[in-house]
């Protein structure tokens, strides 16, 4: 399985209303740079938004995010997502995450965490919230005692604090909205959206 953390730099997290504009928005951040894509299954049109992309987006890879149990798991494959991203974990979860055939990020906020999925044999992680529990100062305070770690910084990210991140030898991507303003999105301009993840994909340099 291909790593999460490979596709791109930058990982945009989106959150669609309305499945009609799921298409129109993969293309423009795939054509940005940013193929990558997590849709969260925070809104009713979530599934219908992965089922959309995965169909008629073929250089998107899109995978579903805020995966909180194995029915979502199970879900989000169906439809179509190529990786799962959780907030957080429980064993269950991480058993049916294994089972789905994707590449898979869970959740973790403390070292504990950390140390609990390494000794299940994971070694790819979502950390979330990532400003709030700690930012660039904690990755890079776990980086000498758990070097097996990799992560995907997620949760109040902006495009001043991204390089920062994606500087850390730990860090192999990073989660971010910043690239799907509002009012971009609201009056469907994808052309703004191109551009914005354009410069996202440029952050690692």
């Amino acid at each position: 399985m291909t790593s999460v953390l490979e596709h791109a730099a930058v990982v945009p997290v989106v959150v669609l209303e309305d499945a009609a504009d799921a298409v129109p928005l993969a293309r423009a951040l795939v054509a940005g740079g940013l193929p990558a894509i997590e849709v969260t299954l925070r809104t009713p049109a979530a599934l219908d938004c992965i089922r959309a992309i995965a169909a008629e987006v073929p250089d998107a890879v899109v995978g579903a995010g805020t995966v909180i149990s194995a029915a979502g798991v199970a879900d989000s494959v169906a439809a179509g997502a190529r990786f799962l991203v959780s907030p957080g974990w429980t064993d269950g979860l991480l058993d049916a995450m294994r089972g789905a055939g994707v590449p898979f990020l869970p959740g973790v906020s403390t070292a504990s965490e950390v140390v609990a999925l390494l000794e299940r044999g994971v070694t790819e992680m979502k950390f979330f919230p990532a400003e709030a529990a700690g930012g660039t100062a904690y990755l890079k305070s776990l980086a000498a005692p758990l070097p097996g770690a990799r992560f995907c910084p997620t949760g109040g990210i902006t495009r001043a604090s991204a390089p920062g991140y994606l500087a850390l030898g730990n860090v192999g991507c990073v989660g971010g909205t910043w690239m799907l303003p509002g009012d971009a999105l609201a009056s469907k301009d994808w052309g703004r959206v191109e551009r914005l993840a354009r410069e996202a994909a440029g952050l690692r340099g």
